[in-house]
């Protein structure tokens, strides 16, 4: 008969047998996802990064015969310099790496302390990036390596998107088949409507409000774009984007008309859904409204597509157009209500899993 114990300070077993490996102890994984980031905002490292993120299917459907040699000989001679020097803007230059990842490192260590606090040491609390580093698949192997036989993946979009959700989930299924000893494998479902997430939100608009001298005449939730023909082949993102700006006026109480729903980033030249919000605000300018407010609710973090894109592009064209007051509301990034939101759905798709 195989004797087991646990080494001290390892967590790891060990069997009496001197020809066996050590076994780690049975772990749950969490593993939170987000889209990504690149190492550094030189050339290339900015190339490496929108390289693999432009390469992805899922982003860009195009033809690999049409695309590539567009993207890598057109597109990735000039982009890095530009989005490099975006990046550069908002660079946290004290630990060398960009706003996504500090915040999603915050935000991991109050999952963490949350999830240890709930269901002790049997959790590991882990995060990877779509793109760049920490990749999916280093840290999936090194969550089995530690014993995790049970993994829930939580891609951190509140919406359900294709170029968003289920490209962080293709990553993760695809790490598992590199990995000898699969581990027992859920996937976090969107959570656009869930009154905790709602209330988190809410919550960042009233206290932002609350300092301000004069109240906005109108807040634009502004989401990531996507083309047109996305919401046209069935992907559920544009309802669910407007269902979060629905429940958001609802749970503010506010008149219908007092919040609007807008999507950014637009890329290329085919239609995308609108309105868009660089053109809208411009529009509320000259429509009178000259204070406004600016929330994005599909993103987990404050990152490029806000610090940069939200408070330059888009706030410059609210003031040429004769705007005069651009309030920008912060994602939820590590608040806690934000966190609780999280946990809340951890709690949820651990069930059976945990007591």
């Amino acid at each position: 008969m195989t004797m087991n114990k646990i080494v001290a300070g390892t967590g790891r077993l060990t069997h009496a047998q001197p020809d066996h490996p050590p076994v780690n102890r049975a772990k749950i994984g969490i593993l939170v996802a987000n889209l990504g980031t690149p190492d550094g905002y030189d050339y290339w490292s900015m190339r490496r990064y929108l390289s693999e993120f432009l390469s992805d299917k899922r982003v860009v459907d195009i033809s690999d015969w049409i695309w590539q040699p567009l993207l890598q000989l057109v597109i990735l001679t000039k982009r890095p310099f530009s989005s490099g020097a975006n990046y550069k803007l908002i660079w946290n230059h004290e630990a060398n790496e960009s706003p996504l990842l500090t915040i999603t490192k915050q935000q991991v260590a109050k999952l963490r302390a949350a999830a240890n606090a709930a269901y002790g040491d049997e959790v590991m609390v882990e995060f990877c990036m779509r793109y760049g580093n920490p990749s999916t698949q280093n840290v999936v192997d090194r969550m089995v390596a530690e014993g995790c036989e049970k993994i829930l993946f939580f891609p951190l979009y509140p919406q359900y998107a294709g170029p968003t959700s289920a490209t962080a989930n293709d990553a993760f299924f695809q790490a598992l088949t590199k990995v000898n000893r699969q581990p027992t494998a859920r996937i976090a479902p969107e959570y656009f409507d869930r009154p905790s997430y709602i209330d988190a939100l809410a919550q960042s608009v009233e206290r932002v409000y609350a300092g301000l001298d004069t109240r906005p005449d109108v807040l634009v939730a502004s989401y990531h774009g996507m083309p047109r023909r996305y919401l046209m082949e069935g992907d559920p993102y544009h309802c669910q984007c407007q269902k979060t700006s629905r429940l958001l006026g609802e749970r503010l109480t506010w008149q219908k008309g007092d919040i609007v729903t807008t999507f950014q980033s637009v890329f290329g030249r085919e239609e995308w859904l609108k309105p868009y919000t660089v053109e809208h605000v411009a529009e509320l300018a000259r429509q009178g409204k000259k204070n406004i407010a600016i929330i994005s609710p599909a993103f987990s973090a404050d990152c490029i597509e806000t610090l940069e894109e939200i408070n330059g592009e888009i706030r410059e064209a609210f003031e040429h157009a004769g705007g005069e007051t651009f309030t920008y509301i912060p994602c939820l990034n590590d608040d806690d209500a934000h966190i609780a939101a999280l946990m809340d759905v951890v709690a949820q798709n651990l069930a059976g899993w945990i007591g």
